[in-house]
């Protein structure tokens, strides 16, 4: 993939040291670039049910007869994904099992410049080898997890030609630069890569652009274009020329201290924007409930929001046994006691709403689920930039659960909101923006039929769930079989 970086350009960002900013004027939704991997891996949970080559999460996946280990959508997956594979295919295959993922990146790193050395095309604008790995830096926990991963890389590949000292710095690169995949529906993290391009992207708190993972175009049957997944940084809101190009490294959704604390912990600086110096919004996350000019105690709320913490540590050790009733039942337990304490945008208050919104939602209990599902939204919308891909994504998911309930005119207002948002943050190609684009369309013509007939749009529904066959109707809404409802 050749490399169109004609938009930016590396320069000194004083103490963040390296920068990009652009330059020409760019409109929010535009690609500033885009990036192949230099080298990606799915992680070891998910090695059988996301594709090693497109990195798409799919059901029934060929596996590699020589290493057993890799999975592939087709052969036309496996056989892009060849030149990437094969020595790790060689190495899996004599060590007899696949090492962790960070042994597997930095193994697929290392072959790479090895075969290409650090820059793979004319458009990269910094060598791998120049990246920052902050391996001085490290905490103590940090460093002995290096160390075991150094040992297992060399059990892995014990005929490497690097020494221990370079191979340690790619780990750290690693670490400090690595970019979490997610799978085509955005909704899960199924690997890490390296873009070194991306790397040169420094941080701010409230950012003017996000990056997505564009899979690649599983519709052509030619190997050569069927798999160039590449991340694409794209604007949020108008970026003026000469203007550092900046990402969010973290969820915004998090005070200013954990923010810095958690930036401080992976990537080894101090956060200086203006959300974290002037604690922008930190108040809303910290909100108390007020009431005719009256806010609950402080010793009260101190006792809600540790009894929020407790209770979401259940809701997680629930959630991983898979006893969602459980989950439920503490959701609206923990909810009940922060309703009349909490503020809307509390950030224990979003976090239980969230939770107990998508559990409800899976065991279809829509109408539940489509209250908290609103709410979570009306908060998040008061946090998040406009055009944020997590607030498209709430929306998104909102709208489909109001769409559930038979919410139909809420449904598609939200559905219309979140498709605004997902064309800024990932583009009019990206999966998710096809289905949105579909739903759209379908609660369109959902709502002008329960615009014409109420009673008549209601009575469909409820046989289309129930999988029963449907009166003839004149028009050409009432000749629609069966409701659609993909999430």
């Amino acid at each position: 993939m050749t490399l169109d970086m004609d938009n930016v350009e590396v320069f000194d960002a004083g103490e963040k040291g390296r920068g990009l900013r652009t330059t020409k004027d760019l409109c929010p939704g535009e690609v500033v670039f885009a990036e192949p991997s230099f080298a990606a891996v799915v992680f070891d949970s998910l090695s059988q049910q996301v594709c090693h080559s497109c990195f798409r999460r799919q059901a029934n996946l060929h596996r590699c007869a020589q290493c057993k280990f890799a999975h592939y959508c087709d052969r036309t997956c496996q056989t892009a994904c060849w030149d990437e594979h094969k020595q790790e295919c060689a190495a899996i295959k004599k060590y007899e099992k696949a090492p962790n993922e960070n042994v597997r990146l930095t193994a697929r790193v290392l072959w790479r410049i090895q075969k290409d050395t650090g820059i793979v095309s004319d458009g990269q604008l910094t060598s791998v080898d120049q990246l920052e790995d902050h391996v001085a830096d490290m905490l103590a926990e940090d460093f002995k997890e290096l160390k075991i991963d150094m040992q297992n890389f060399l059990d892995y590949c014990p005929k490497t030609r690097h020494g221990k000292e370079y191979i340690s710095h790619i780990f750290g690169i690693i670490k400090c630069n690595g970019f979490t995949l997610s799978d085509q529906r955005g909704l899960q993290a199924v690997g890490v890569g390296l873009f070194p391009n991306l790397c040169l992207v420094n941080h701010d708190c409230w950012p003017n652009c996000t990056v997505i993972l564009n899979h690649g175009n599983q519709s052509t049957l030619n190997a050569a274009y069927h798999s160039k997944r590449r991340i694409e940084l794209r604007a949020l809101s108008k970026i003026s020329e000469n203007e550092e190009l900046t990402v969010g490294y973290v969820d915004f959704l998090n005070v200013s201290t954990d923010r810095q604390r958690a930036l401080k912990h992976q990537y080894h600086f101090d956060c200086t924007c203006k959300s974290c110096s002037e604690h922008l919004k930190d108040d809303l996350k910290m909100a108390a409930k007020e009431i005719d000019g009256n806010k609950p105690s402080d010793q009260l709320v101190k006792e809600v929001q540790e009894f929020s913490l407790e209770c979401l540590a259940k809701v997680e050790a629930a959630c991983t046994a898979g006893d969602f009733h459980e989950v439920v039942k503490l959701c609206r337990e923990c909810l009940h006691k922060q309703e009349p304490v909490f503020g809307k945008t509390h950030l224990y208050h979003l976090r239980m709403l969230s939770t107990a919104s998508e559990v409800l939602s899976y065991l279809q209990f829509f109408s539940e689920a489509a209250e908290y599902a609103g709410r979570l939204v009306e908060g998040y919308m008061k946090l998040y930039h406009p055009n944020n891909a997590h607030l498209g994504m709430a929306i998104m998911r909102a709208g489909v659960t109001h769409w559930h309930a038979g919410l139909i005119k809420v449904g598609h207002e939200m559905i219309c909101k979140a498709y605004a948002i997902l064309m800024v943050t990932h583009g009019p190609n990206h999966p998710i923006t096809k289905d949105l684009e579909s739903m759209r369309m379908q609660t369109e013509m959902e709502l002008r039929m329960f615009k014409q007939n109420e009673h008549v749009y209601h009575s469909m529904r409820e046989a289309a769930l129930q999988n029963k066959p449907m009166a003839e109707a004149s028009s050409v809404e009432d000749n629609i079989k069966a409701l659609s409802h993909k999430q």
